[in-house]
């Protein structure tokens, strides 16, 4: 079991922070994470998780515009954000003597951010934003999976519906007091976990976090998220095929799975593994290498920790392969794992990848932090870093197989399959 040292502290003002030390190698990574993603939108406003976690680049109080990147990037350090779902998170890797300047910088924008917002940086980051949409989901190839495929998953009504990315329209719509309104709502210390992993001094480090995230208020609280429950399987199979500028067909093929972190989640990330991690996997194996009918298959779970999350089987045809005998191939492997199990083989080998993948990354000190980060956020215990491995571990064959059994049946199946516009009626 490993053995990271941990140590955790809350301010008055209710920022969780977490202390990792490691004098490994001169670096330090400073990482906050808001338990605010697009979950958290409210209706007419979808994206705008995504577009606020642009504009907390455009400068606080003290820091002038796109000078956050400049200053970490002289120092030696590198850093990002990024939004999910569930959370929103920015992120500093620094030599280890410039670890105030990180703090400060994160500080100056959660304390100080609005009296530098303005309605042009808001239009400027407006139009990058609808131009990642275009690139990323609108122009891209399956681009619109990410959206298509949670509207049929979650109920309209449910938080986990809409795309992360949202709509032109919604964005086009968001106001500067949306800017300020959504800050205040969930940029707050009470709502942020802050990690420091790497090579520092924890009495130093927490008197520079005192001091520049100390005098920051806590907040006025958060509407309570709409209700996330499900029943724990579709009840059906629900069936999508989209006309696309696309020269191959590809089908994504998702089950209602428990949320992750749950204890039974760990068999069916373990049992994703087992279908689409690496090329060894059983959907690559059988459908690229033997069968030759899929150009790439995978199977990953979303990730999702709230009510639900997905597993999902992902496989891209060979250029001229029908959609119907790539779906069905695919379905044939699903019930050939839930009638005969998994062999132990399988098992280890999926394990080993995951193993070795969670130990390369925690190497890294900006990894260690985010991972403090998650577990501390969504679970309340970043000890679940020195953990996590022995949950996988724990997991059977014959728990991967009951797994198999219970959530990948013909009555919790959503499949979203794209095919080329041109052979679209005979796809149907």
């Amino acid at each position: 079991m490993l053995q990271l040292p941990i140590a955790t502290h809350a301010l008055a003002n209710g920022l969780r922070v977490v202390l990792s030390e490691d004098h490994a190698t001169p670096i330090v990574a400073v990482n906050l994470w808001y338990h605010v993603g697009s979950a958290n939108e409210r209706e007419g406003r979808t994206g705008f998780a995504h577009l606020f976690e642009h504009m907390l680049f455009q400068g606080s109080e003290h820091v002038a515009a796109n000078e956050h990147f400049e200053l970490v990037q002289r120092a030696g350090g590198t850093l990002n954000g990024s939004t999910w779902l569930d959370r929103t998170n920015y992120y500093e890797t620094l030599p280890s003597h410039q670890l105030e300047l990180a703090l400060w910088l994160e500080a100056d924008r959660m304390g100080r951010l609005l009296p530098a917002m303005t309605q042009e940086k808001l239009d400027t980051q407006r139009d990058v934003v609808k131009n990642e949409r275009r690139w990323s989901v609108d122009n891209q190839p399956y681009g619109t999976w990410w959206e298509r495929l949670p509207a049929i998953c979650f109920p309209p009504s449910h938080p986990y519906h809409h795309s992360l990315i949202g709509s032109m329209d919604d964005l086009s719509a968001a106001s500067l007091e949306d800017v300020a309104e959504f800050f205040r709502t969930y940029y707050t210390p009470d709502n942020a976990v802050l990690s420091i992993a790497g090579d520092f001094e924890p009495a130093a480090a927490l008197a520079m976090v005192e001091r520049h995230f100390g005098p920051i208020p806590r907040g006025n609280g958060h509407p309570a998220l709409r209700p996330m429950d499900l029943p724990p399987r579709f009840g059906e199979w629900r069936r999508e095929v989209v006309e696309d500028d696309v020269v191959a067909a590809r089908s994504f093929l998702a089950f209602r799975v428990p949320p992750c972190g749950s204890e039974p989640w760990y068999a069916l990330s373990l049992l994703g593994a087992v279908l689409g991690s690496g090329e060894g996997a059983r959907l690559p194996r059988a459908l690229v290498r033997e069968a030759r009918l899929a150009s790439d298959a995978g199977a990953f779970t979303f990730d999702l920790t709230k009510g639900a999350d997905l597993l999902i089987c992902d496989v891209t045809g060979r250029q001229g392969v029908p959609l119907a005998t790539l779906l069905e191939a695919l379905v044939a492997q699903v019930e050939q794992v839930r009638a005969d199990g998994v062999s132990e083989e399988e098992r280890a080998r999926a394990l080993a990848l995951l193993e070795s993948g969670w130990l390369l990354q925690l190497q890294s000190a900006g990894h260690r932090a985010d991972k403090l980060s998650q577990f501390a956020t969504y679970f309340g215990d970043p000890q679940r870093i020195n953990t996590e491995l022995a949950r996988y571990q724990a997991v059977t064959t014959a728990q991967l197989h009951a797994a198999a059994r219970q959530y990948l049946g013909a009555d919790n199946r959503v499949s979203l399959s794209y095919v080329p516009r041109v052979s679209a009626e005979v796809a149907a």
